[in-house]
């Protein structure tokens, strides 16, 4: 039997989730020597520690951004426009499997998953009923796609176009982040290299036409989500990052002219102090990284702004309404870490998509947070903290060890392929599991404080005749088009994969002309080819 470690004091020893000792008081001896200049800073001003922006939360709260997208598009309108009645303030899609893969709704490979865990996208016709009757010149949308995620960004933009809304006025964010998917995820179509000059293409073309579109946003969410702790989330995450800006300025860009559309996306768990260390310390190492390596001189360009959700793998089905408090937690966490924006979970989303009393309860813990907690009255609470900077110190420590680690396999692309930071993963979430299965980690109503008989939560319901309803739509957009328009149009995206011009120009044409999103994925397929992991 393994003996239990003690601190000094004889107590049992606490460690972080990625496994950083916490000592049982902290003391301003622990920060001797310790530079609150370099470190800390000001709000608003490098390194950032403190956010990126002067006034922070006095100024304006975090944009709340709940998450919403199922079955068709219509429902998710009516969803949407639900939640801003409700007081959200900024839209944020899922999208079904088929949509993200590229598949439309009416490709055998869809089968059973129309609508499913998104809202299914297979043309113009249904970004239209998206987005009917929305202020796309004043509501911010975030759509949560990849591979796909210059097709959806073009749909988007003719929609905006057909409702008058010009180029410079729409704002909002695709996540577009292909390598987290090949590292944790695994909605990636196309294999890794041809991936990363989609990606550059979509930071020129919105430079030139969208300009206050955020064109990427860096995701440690899905690796966090994967099994990741929080110091391979960040570490993980910011080297994908490098790995973008320098295919950027590979492909003769500017740095200043891109990074400051570049933002992130984080996760957040339950281990309070050490989510808030994580932003913070997430925080210096871009300011750091983008003026010491790439010599970026616009302060935008330093600045890591990010959206946060809180920990969909740490919700439970047994005793689902502690899920609340977890998500009350969590958001704390972001809050006091500096989010710029945030989407709470529904208690029921273990069971299924959440119900509209869990979406609202959800976007109601933000406002509670927010409006009646305090911690928006002052600007970086928890600054100076002894334990707080202390653990944002050594969580910046560990996560620069793997930063150094993936550069000597040769960046985050190598990496990935090498399958480095799959493995680190896989091993970081076996532990964790070993740990709840052995009770050395507690999860209140699964391994105690359980109940022998569990209460009953209604479940969204699935509507089963949204599949061929969706396949009708999809047909009837075909049989309309003109056919010989659609395939000259396709012919130029094929011909423009084959050379060096920005792909997004002849997808957006052939958008326009009706082509569908499966159409246009298959003409990239046939160029690019499909990502076999392994092979």
């Amino acid at each position: 039997m393994t003996q239990e470690k003690k601190d000094p004091q004889g107590s049992p020893e606490r460690r972080t989730d990625s496994g950083i000792v916490i000592h049982p008081v902290y003391r301003a001896g622990d920060l001797e020597g310790w530079d609150a200049d370099a470190r800390l800073g000001e709000p608003g001003s490098f390194p950032y520690t403190r956010g990126v922006h002067p006034g922070m939360y006095r100024s304006k709260l975090w944009t709340m951004r709940q998450y919403a997208g199922f079955g068709s598009a219509e429902a998710t309108n009516q969803r949407f426009k639900f939640l801003l009645d409700a007081g959200q303030t900024g839209l944020s899609c899922a999208f079904d499997l088929p949509t993200q893969m590229g598949y439309d709704s009416d490709h055998p490979r869809a089968e059973g998953e129309v609508g499913k865990v998104g809202v299914a996208i297979d043309s113009l016709a249904d970004m239209r009923l998206l987005m009917a009757d929305l202020p796309m010149d004043k509501v911010t949308t975030s759509m949560t796609i990849n591979a796909t995620g210059a097709i959806l960004l073009l749909l988007y933009q003719l929609v905006a176009e057909e409702q008058g809304v010009p180029g410079e006025k729409i704002r909002g964010t695709i996540q577009n982040d292909i390598l987290k998917e090949y590292i944790a995820r695994g909605t990636y179509i196309y294999p890794p290299r041809p991936s990363m000059r989609l990606i550059v293409d979509t930071f020129a073309y919105c430079a030139a036409n969208l300009p206050n579109w955020n064109t990427i946003s860096i995701s440690g969410y899905h690796i966090r989500e994967a099994g990741s702790t929080a110091v391979q989330e960040i570490a993980f995450t910011l080297a994908n990052g490098i790995a973008y800006v320098e295919a950027a300025i590979a492909a003769g860009m500017d740095i200043d002219a891109f990074a400051p559309r570049l933002s992130f996306f984080w996760n957040a768990h339950n281990n309070l102090f050490e989510e808030i260390a994580k932003y913070r310390a997430a925080r210096r190492m871009w300011a750091r990284i983008m003026t010491e390596r790439f010599g970026a001189k616009d302060e935008r360009s330093k600045m890591l702004r990010f959206h946060t959700q809180t920990g969909g793998s740490t919700l439970t089905a047994q005793q689902p309404e502690n899920n609340i408090v977890r998500v009350t937690v969590q958001s704390l966490a972001a809050a006091l870490g500096g989010t710029q924006s945030l989407h709470t979970n529904g208690f029921d989303e273990a069971l299924g998509l959440p119900t509209t009393r869990a979406a609202k309860i959800a976007l109601r813990t933000q406002q509670i947070v927010g409006f009646e907690s305090g911690v928006a009255d002052t600007v970086d609470p928890l600054a100076g903290s002894y334990f707080v900077e202390s653990l944002t110190d050594e969580v910046e420590a560990a996560a620069n060890d793997y930063l150094e680690r993936i550069e000597q396999l040769g960046g985050a692309v190598a990496a990935i392929e090498a399958r480095f930071m799959q493995e680190e993963i896989e091993s970081a979430a076996y532990s964790f599991a070993k740990a709840v299965d052995d009770g050395e980690k507690v999860v209140v109503g699964v391994n105690r404080f359980t109940d022998a008989e569990e209460e009953h939560t209604e479940v969204f319901p699935i509507d089963v005749t949204l599949q061929q309803l969706q396949i009708d739509r999809t047909t009837s957009v075909r049989g309309a088009r003109d056919q010989a328009v659609v395939d000259r149009a396709l012919a130029d995206v094929a011909e423009t994969a084959k050379g060096e011009g920005n792909l997004l120009v002849p997808m957006k044409a052939a958008l326009k002309a009706m082509a569908t999103l499966g159409e246009v994925a298959d003409v990239l397929r046939a160029e690019f080819g499909v990502y076999q992991p392994g092979g």
